[in-house]
């Protein structure tokens, strides 16, 4: 008797899954279209990345209802399959975001966020998308961040994301270029913080975008504005909005910085810089702006020209840190072949006249002070001399205008005060701790370190010395291998 076979019953093939994937996908689709239609949103990008959500939202739940996905994957194969890519993809999107505010130096915070991005400038609030970020951040968009008394003259801004129970507010205003937002308060006014906290920063930030992006300034004062305004149109084609005088306006932009990129003073770095821009790249904005003619310190072609003679521009000052023997100085120069221009720039001289004749200068001097910032006018291949006031402040004179020299090429010289060329030697006993002991002046902090060695010292250079020190910025020019040195 043939024994009886036995076939294993087909089992009914399960559609579970398959057909609640199937559901959730009509679902959203639906919903997408009703919300396209009629829901209003500035950016179609925002809408793609709801619409992201709510399928990684519904692939979540769909998750955590079906157990060990795994298993089920062997028995319901193709279904669960496609479910487990589809989270697979969620998580791998998850890992790729993003934080919204990071260091990006020891000196500055920048917060940045894509999408549907609201500024309320007169409130100092920007709503961003929840799915970015679920953290509400605060920061002061100044390049200063652990400068109390800097920050003190910024106003706090917050970055918070939209929620279920408070809707974003309604656009007054869209945008299709980003925006950047940054404070012009601090210690602006100050021409070498106007340049290393604000311009040179806001430069290495938006210069990528080659002009299409839009600025929102706030602590923002008319005068510096109008000041620096032939430098702004350098790097924004937009008028400028003034964030404390926005009255309720909410305006909607694709993408926003808040904050700019600091690397050092007065300073790009190409591997930071998100475009590989550099101080030379820097300058050439600079010469845009000004119409500064002069590329690189060379002669004029022009025999009968003036400027075939070394131009000295000696930077004056009025208060503190004087050269007493300014005229001396100016006629040694002259003696030695220089055509010598004398200036005492301060903060409502015309910057782009004075930029145009620091362009016309082959070798400049000058008293530390933020006066020297002009610097960044000078060709390439001039002579920047800085005379360091006494008191160990080598220091301050290096991190603020020397380190920077090479990068904008220019050659660096530095002439020392010493005691008998000071004032100081008028004020205190050679003995006192000014002149034997300068650290333990500067061990009391800025304020009397600035108070003794700053605020009440002015210079008197010898000439001899001086002599000595123009003769070796001479040998730096293509002027001073002709130049007479009797």
């Amino acid at each position: 008797m043939k024994p009886h076979r036995t076939f294993p019953r087909p089992e009914p093939r399960r559609t579970g899954n398959g057909f609640i994937i199937a559901s959730m996908l009509l679902s959203v689709c639906i919903l997408s279209l009703i919300k396209a239609r009629y829901c209003t949103a500035p950016y179609g990008k925002s809408r793609e990345s709801s619409e992201l959500e709510i399928t990684m939202g519904a692939i979540r739940m769909l998750a955590a209802k079906s157990g060990d996905l795994a298993l089920k994957g062997r028995e319901d194969g193709e279904d669960n399959r496609v479910l487990l890519e589809a989270v697979s993809r969620e998580k791998a999107a998850m890992e790729v975001k993003k934080p919204v505010c990071i260091e990006t130096s020891r000196r500055s915070d920048v917060c940045e966020a894509e999408g549907d991005v609201r500024v309320r400038a007169s409130a100092q609030t920007i709503f961003v998308d929840p799915f970015l970020t679920s953290q509400e951040w605060k920061m002061k968009p100044y390049a200063r961040k652990h400068d109390q008394p800097a920050l003190a003259h910024v106003e706090e801004w917050t970055i918070k994301p939209f929620t279920e129970q408070e809707a974003p507010p309604s656009c007054t205003e869209n945008y299709t270029v980003p925006a950047v937002v940054f404070s012009v308060g601090g210690y602006t006014g100050n021409l070498f913080h106007d340049f290393t906290d604000v311009i040179v920063p806001l430069f290495i930030t938006s210069s990528r975008f080659h002009g299409e992006v839009q600025f929102v300034i706030a602590d923002a004062k008319p005068w510096w504005l109008t000041k620096f305004s032939l430098l702004l149109k350098q790097l924004s084609k937009y008028e400028i909005i003034d964030a404390d005088n926005d009255q309720d306006a909410v305006r909607c932009f694709p993408r926003v910085i808040a904050g700019l990129d600091f690397h050092k003073e007065l300073g790009v770095d190409p591997a930071k810089a998100p475009s590989g821009y550099s101080m030379t790249d820097f300058k050439e904005m600079l010469r845009r702006a000004y119409g500064l003619e002069r590329t690189r310190a060379e002669p004029s072609g022009d025999r009968w020209d003036v400027r075939r003679k070394p131009r000295l521009l000696i930077i004056s000052r009025r208060s503190s840190r004087v050269f007493l023997n300014e005229r001396g100085m100016s006629d040694m120069a002259m003696s030695l072949g220089f055509d010598v221009r004398i200036a005492d720039p301060d903060v409502t001289t015309d910057l782009g006249k004075f930029a145009r004749l620091v362009n016309s200068a082959d070798v400049m001097i000058g008293v530390y002070g933020a006066g020297l910032t002009n610097i960044v006018f000078l060709p390439a291949g001039a002579v920047f001399i800085q005379v360091v006031p006494m008191g160990n402040l080598e220091w301050l004179a290096r991190d603020t205008f020397e380190k920077p020299s090479p990068d904008m090429q220019i050659k660096y010289m530095d002439y020392r005060i010493q005691a008998d060329e000071s004032t100081l030697s008028d004020q205190y006993r050679k003995d006192h701790p000014v002149f034997t002991d300068p650290q333990s002046i500067h061990k009391k902090g800025w304020s009397e370190l600035s108070r003794v060695y700053l605020e009440n010292q002015d210079v008197k250079p010898h000439l001899g010395r001086l002599r000595i020190t123009l003769l070796e910025a001479l040998k730096f020019l293509p002027h001073g291998r002709k130049t007479t040195t009797q």
